[in-house]
């Protein structure tokens, strides 16, 4: 095999069809860039899992004068109820599940309702009493939560027990559809750009027909004929999938790391260090694509 032959016809092939390849060029970076967003985007809601979980709290809300008779029948919590739940959370039993526990008053949880809620007209109608006393539980092993649940659900004086993994898993549902609508995107962007290199190649391949046909009268092998058509489609999708990546770096360099991560500073985020990871799957992703189908594209050509 002629290695110069092959670069020659290679460069004839891209300056015939300037075009196309750039149109190769263009619907690879977006499909691709779609596919590091979906990666990524997979990534932040796996680093938001392991920062918030380990954070999340079960908090056991105790009866007020104000909470329904179905739950609280008693009326509002009394002293030795308090006393209660605070000596259940510190008894050897839960010792291995309880990190640590403080509890909140009514006027903790009015003030800590006026500095989140200071905007809100609402602030005006409610006082301290018409709030839950609350114990807040950190565990040592926030998937082990559910056995704080059980132990105080029910228990007198507790009006409920709720673990804040709910609220967080909610969320973390939101993102995943997010998540699995970008991988959708990028899926109809991919097969997009394979059936366009596909279509460039046997157009290509078409214009190059005559010098084929004397190829093959020669005796060349078709993978001789196949390589420069291939490398084609090669050159164009990792020029594509160049772009992809450095459109990952600049989104999470910039959008993320400038913008996002200093206007919630109580989250992680992922940063350039992922961006690098998931690049070189995105230069193969591209790789892959232009070569299968360049290859088969020229391979039903030549059977024709």
């Amino acid at each position: 095999m002629n290695i110069g032959f092959v670069f020659q016809e290679m460069w004839a092939g891209l300056k015939s069809n300037l075009a196309m390849v750039f149109s190769i060029v263009l619907v690879t970076f977006i499909s691709l860039t779609f596919v590091g967003v979906a990666a990524l985007l997979q990534m932040q809601i796996n680093e938001m899992k392991s920062y918030w979980y380990d954070r999340a709290q079960v908090v056991v809300y105790l009866c007020t004068d104000y909470s329904s008779e179905l739950v609280c029948p008693a009326g509002a919590v009394t002293d030795e109820q308090k006393a209660s739940v605070g000596a259940q959370l510190a008894s050897q039993g839960l010792a291995p599940y309880v990190s640590d526990f403080y509890f909140e008053s009514h006027q903790d949880a009015y003030e800590k309702f006026a500095e989140e809620f200071a905007d809100s007209s609402a602030l005006a109608f409610i006082s301290p009493e018409q709030l839950n006393e609350a114990y807040w539980v950190n565990l040592v092993d926030p998937e082990r939560s559910d056995l704080i649940v059980e132990s105080f659900s029910g228990m007198p004086g507790v009006e409920e027990v709720r673990d804040q993994r709910g609220y967080l898993d909610q969320i973390f549902l939101f993102l995943n559809i997010g998540s699995l609508s970008a991988a959708a995107i990028a899926g109809v962007m991919l097969l997009s750009a394979t059936l366009l290199i596909s279509t460039t190649i046997r157009l290509s391949a078409f214009s190059r027909r005559r010098e084929i046909g004397i190829m093959q009268l020669v005796g060349a092998s078709k993978f001789s004929i196949q390589l420069p058509f291939i490398l084609e489609g090669i050159i164009a999708a990792t020029l594509g999938a160049l772009l992809a990546i450095a459109g990952n770096y600049f989104i999470v360099d910039t959008l993320v790391a400038d913008y996002l991560a200093p206007q919630l500073p109580f989250t992680s985020f992922v940063g350039v260090d992922q961006a690098l990871t998931i690049a070189p799957y995105i230069l193969l992703s591209g790789v892959i694509l232009a070569t299968l189908a360049s290859g088969v594209s020229i391979r039903r050509y030549l059977k024709n």
